[in-house]
């Protein structure tokens, strides 16, 4: 003979209890609470605040007067085109794009060593040693480089004790890429966004590597594959989706930062500066909002053309 259902059940006494027993019987009730303020925060404060924004490059300035046209037009975008706007935002997808390929370059062979043949300790001293950086400050590492890279840096130092200074100022007279010193120059711009973003490369590309399964190494050599290989057929392929993961991170954030390019770099504006400088001192928000969209359109195509080619099916 069953029990009653009170002594299974008992029914609660006060309004905490009865509350309880609801989550218990309608589960979506108890989901709906506890995601319902974050979504919220989410559509209402992060999601609100960039349709405001986008829909500020819509409108447009007034040359006469420097106020904004509260009227719908393209006007803004148009500006984007002009040879100057046109280059800082060739000039910024260029920079992220070399920093993502050079990141994913350093990344592989560190993630590698790091899931193959790092255990215990040393696997322990390798997550310490990728994430240490990110736990000092951001400006503090930025300034720190800006140090290094600089005539009376450490970096100069080393290239007097070697007898190659000629070397260094011989790099640094090149067009483009030379300056003054590496601490004005767009090397050192990329070799500072390439050290602040490199862990966010490693990671996801070693978490990849660790799932690629032994066997199928073993399987490519017993069919007679050479290391070479392997590694083109076997192991970027299945890496991919760690690669276009930790791409993701340093793509878009070197797209989006001004930082960097404000301490270490030449005068030549970034997208990231050129939306500080017109929603700031130059009160140009329409044209600030319109370069904002710019970083959004490229991660949205390329966030396209990874789906495409099936980068995120083993994700």
């Amino acid at each position: 003979m069953s029990a009653p259902a009170s002594a299974i059940l008992p029914s609660g006494g006060g309004p905490l209890a009865r509350l309880s027993d609801l989550f218990w019987r309608r589960p979506a009730v108890l989901l709906a609470v506890l995601l319902g303020p974050p979504l919220l925060w989410l559509g209402v404060i992060y999601l609100g605040s960039l349709f405001a924004l986008l829909a500020q490059s819509f409108f447009s300035i007034d040359e006469f007067t420097g106020l904004i046209q509260y009227e719908l037009t393209l006007k803004t975008y148009g500006e984007l085109l002009q040879p100057a706007n046109l280059d800082i935002i060739l000039r910024t997808v260029l920079m992220a794009g070399s920093v993502t390929v050079a990141a994913a370059v350093l990344a592989f062979p560190i993630a590698y060593y790091a899931s193959r043949y790092a255990t215990g300790r040393w696997k322990a001293l390798f997550y310490i040693g990728v994430m240490l950086p990110l736990w000092s400050s951001y400006l503090v590492k930025v300034y720190a480089w800006k140090l290094i890279l600089a005539k009376e840096g450490i970096l100069n130092w080393i290239f007097a004790k070697l007898h190659m200074t000629w070397a260094l100022e011989a790099f640094l007279a090149l067009p483009v890429i030379g300056g003054n010193s590496l601490s004005v120059s767009y090397t050192g711009t990329f070799l500072v966004f390439l050290y602040v973003w490199l862990p966010f490369m490693i990671l996801p590309v070693q978490a990849s590597l660790e799932r690629v399964p032994v066997s199928l190494l073993e399987a490519s050599s017993d069919q007679g594959a050479s290391p070479r290989q392997t590694l083109r057929h076997v192991i970027l392929p299945l890496a991919l989706p760690g690669f276009v993961a930790g791409s993701i991170f340093t793509f878009s954030l070197t797209l989006g930062d001004y930082i960097i390019p404000q301490i270490i770099g030449s005068s030549r504006l970034f997208i990231g500066q050129a939306v500080y400088a017109h929603q700031g001192t130059a009160g140009n928000i329409p044209l600030a909002a319109a370069f904002s969209v710019v970083p959004i359109v490229i991660m949205g195509f390329y966030l396209w053309g990874a789906r495409r080619m099936g980068a995120f099916d083993a994700l």
